[in-house]
C-alpha cells in the first residue's frame, strides 16, 4: 500500500530529479561546445562512479553481490546506449527540444514489453504510441543535421524505455544504490574505449563542467529510482514532464532559445501519450 505521504515525497524527488537532469542537459550542451560526445559520456560516467561507489562500499563487498547480472548488463548497455544519443542530440538541438525527445521512453515501454514479457497491446495503448510518434515526428525537423540528432534522440528514447522496463525488473530484488553503482561501472567500462580516438585536452572551464557533470547526473538517478519505489510509475510519473519546463527556462536563460510552434505542437502530442501511457 502506498500511503499519501510516500506519494508526496515520491513526487517531490521526481521533481528533484528532473532539475538535476535538466541541468545535466544544459552542462552536456555547454560542454559540447568544445569537446567530442565520446569525452563527455566517459566523464559523465567516471565521476558518477566516484559518487556512487562510496555509498555502496558503506556496507562492504556484500553491498554489490548479485544473483541477476545479466539484466544490469542490459539496463547498462541500453542506458549507456541512450546516453550517447541523448547527448549527441543535446549538442545539435534546442535543450527544450532535446528533453522532449528524452521523454518518448514511455511511448517505447508498451512495445519493449510486447516483445520481450509478451504482455498485451490492447487498442488504446495502441493509439497512444501513434500519437506519441506523430509528436516526435514534428519535432524531428524536415532534413540535414537536425533530422539526424533528432533521430539520435528518438533512438536515446527507445533505449531509455528498454532499461526503464529492466530497472523495474531490478527493483523487485535490488537496492536502489546497486542498480545505480553497476550501471555506473559497465558504462564507465565502455565509454573508456572510444577515448582511444577521440581523446583531447580539456581547457579549465570544461573541467569543471565535467566534473560537476557526474555527481549531477548520479544523483538525479538516485532521487528517481528512489522515487519509484515509493510510489505507483501512474501517479507520480507525470511529474517527470516538469524537465521540459527547467529545460525550457535553462535554454532561453542561456542561449536564447525558444521553442517552435512545431516543436509546441510536438510536445503537446507526446505529453498527452506520454500521461495517458503511465496512467493506464
Amino acid at each position: 500500500m502506498h500511503y499519501p505521504q510516500n506519494l508526496l515525497l515520491g513526487a517531490t524527488l521526481v521533481i528533484l530529479s528532473e532539475l538535476m537532469f535538466a541541468t545535466m542537459g544544459a552542462m552536456i550542451k555547454a560542454a559540447s561546445a568544445g569537446l567530442p560526445n565520446e569525452m563527455i559520456v566517459f566523464f559523465r560516467n567516471l565521476f558518477g562512479l566516484a559518487v556512487v561507489l562510496p555509498i555502496v562500499l558503506r556496507s562492504g563487498l556484500g553491498g554489490i553481490a548479485t544473483q541477476v547480472p545479466y539484466l544490469h548488463l542490459t539496463r547498462s548497455l541500453s542506458g549507456v546506449g541512450a546516453m550517447y544519443c541523448f547527448f549527441f542530440s543535446l549538442s545539435q538541438l534546442p535543450l527544450a527540444d532535446a528533453m522532449l525527445l528524452k521523454l518518448t521512453a514511455p511511448i517505447f515501454i508498451p512495445l519493449i514489453a510486447l516483445v520481450w514479457l509478451h504482455e498485451g497491446f490492447p487498442v488504446s495503448v495502441r493509439w497512444a504510441v501513434a500519437i506519441g510518434f506523430i509528436g516526435a515526428g514534428l519535432i524531428l525537423g524536415p532534413s540535414g543535421a537536425v533530422q539526424w540528432a533528432a533521430l539520435a534522440g528518438l533512438a536515446g528514447g527507445m533505449l531509455a524505455a528498454l532499461a526503464k522496463v529492466t530497472v523495474r525488473r531490478l527493483s523487485a530484488t535490488e537496492p536502489t544504490s546497486r542498480i545505480v553503482f553497476y550501471f555506473a561501472l559497465i558504462a564507465a567500462l565502455i565509454s573508456a574505449v572510444p577515448l582511444a580516438w577521440s581523446w583531447q585536452a580539456p581547457s579549465g572551464e570544461e573541467w569543471l563542467l565535467l566534473v560537476a557533470l557526474g555527481p549531477v547526473a548520479t544523483i538525479g538517478q538516485l532521487l528517481l529510482t528512489r522515487a519509484y519505489s515509493l510510489a505507483p510509475a501512474g501517479q507520480i510519473g507525470p511529474f517527470t514532464y516538469v524537465s521540459i519546463v527547467f529545460a525550457g527556462l535553462l535554454g532561453w536563460i542561456f542561449w536564447n532559445e525558444v521553442l517552435s510552434v512545431r516543436a509546441v505542437f510536438g510536445a503537446l502530442c507526446i505529453f498527452g501519450a506520454g500521461l495517458y501511457r503511465i496512467n493506464n
